[in-house]
């Protein structure tokens, strides 16, 4: 059994391994790069991401990233491909093909096929001079210097960095499609992160009777009741209009209670605290959040336009809980 120290020294150097592995992508970032992102772009049907083996899990997530991020693509396993599975390649399809070595049987007897039909080829592989290097129609250089397995056998340091470039890739073409948070909700519609992305204020918010609302002129033992009976632990303060010029919190009332009794028999617009955070209807219930978060606050008015003045709803930290945006 191995010291705790050599443990953790091997551990490091396996990370150290790997990390240099992915810096070193950096430096070739390039012409060949961008003509990849373009092919990519330009695809009029699905990527179709093929390797084998170890590469071939490493596809089957840049394949996942690819399409929840705005490019419709799926993993083709090379060796299902060879015996029948190439009938789903179709024109307009753009094929990445994978293989550090760049001679796996599999990916290579496959190539033929994918000329045949017309399809363009983005080899990644950690040799361009390789049968698969030279059949790209452009080749990314994923090689290493060295894999992290002592043995040099076992692939790390080449299947983390052939992760990082496929991760480089579909964020490239995230950006150039102006993938928006709202687009990817649409493939995320399950669990916390579908629920962050897909509500918005207006279906969380609570309207009509339901917000609690004072005049100025409303003292303060009145505003509690109002408080009290819409169950928020606060009420917006609105003008002769109705537009939303202040808020008391049951926290300003425990500190209105602290300075003095007397404090009950005042207006709202002499205890009140004015410019009150307002959020509009359309917005995601996450920009909430980072509302609360960032001031501090429980609860938020809501309103239709920038501009207006009067508001349509209240949205409360609870409510965001309850719907399991938190």
């Amino acid at each position: 059994m191995m010291a705790w120290d050599e443990l953790i020294t091997n551990a490091c150097d396996t990370l150290r391994i790997e990390a240099q592995a992915v810096l070193a992508l950096q430096q070739r970032i390039g012409e060949s790069f961008c003509r990849a992102v373009e092919l990519l772009a330009a695809c009029e049907g699905r990527v179709v991401i093929t390797g084998m083996g170890k590469s071939g899990l490493i596809c089957q997530k840049i394949a996942a990233t690819m399409a929840s991020t705005g490019t419709p693509a799926f993993f083709l396993h090379p060796a299902e491909g060879i015996h029948g599975d190439l009938g789903m390649l179709m024109k307009g399809d753009v094929v990445v093909a994978v293989s550090n070595s760049g001679e796996t049987e599999e990916i290579v007897r496959i190539l033929p096929v994918i000329k045949r039909l017309g399809l363009k080829l983005v080899a990644m592989t950690g040799n361009p001079a390789s049968s698969l290097g030279r059949a790209g129609d452009v080749t990314l250089d994923i090689s290493v210097e060295r894999e992290a397995c002592p043995l040099g056998l076992a692939p790390t340091a080449s299947t983390t960095a052939t992760l990082a470039m496929g991760d480089a890739l579909a964020v490239a073409l995230l950006k150039l499609h102006d993938f928006k948070p709202e687009d990817f909700a649409l493939f995320h519609p399950g669990g916390t992160l579908g629920k962050r992305l897909l509500l918005r204020v207006e279906d969380l918010m609570h309207s009509g009777e339901a917000i609690p609302l004072v005049g100025l002129q409303t003292p303060v033992q009145e505003a509690l009741f109002e408080i009290t009976s819409k169950k928020l632990g606060v009420t917006g303060v609105i003008d002769d209009v109705g537009a939303l010029v202040g808020v008391f919190t049951d926290g300003d009332l425990r500190r209105c209670l602290r300075d003095s009794l007397s404090c009950l028999e005042k207006t709202m617009e002499q205890v009140m605290s004015r410019q009150p955070k307002r959020i509009l209807r359309d917005n995601l219930a996450a920009k909430a959040l980072q509302h609360m978060e960032q001031y501090q606050i429980t609860s938020l008015f809501v309103f239709d336009q920038p501009d207006d003045r009067r508001p349509v709803g209240i949205l409360h930290l609870h409510d965001l809980l309850k719907a399991g945006v938190v």
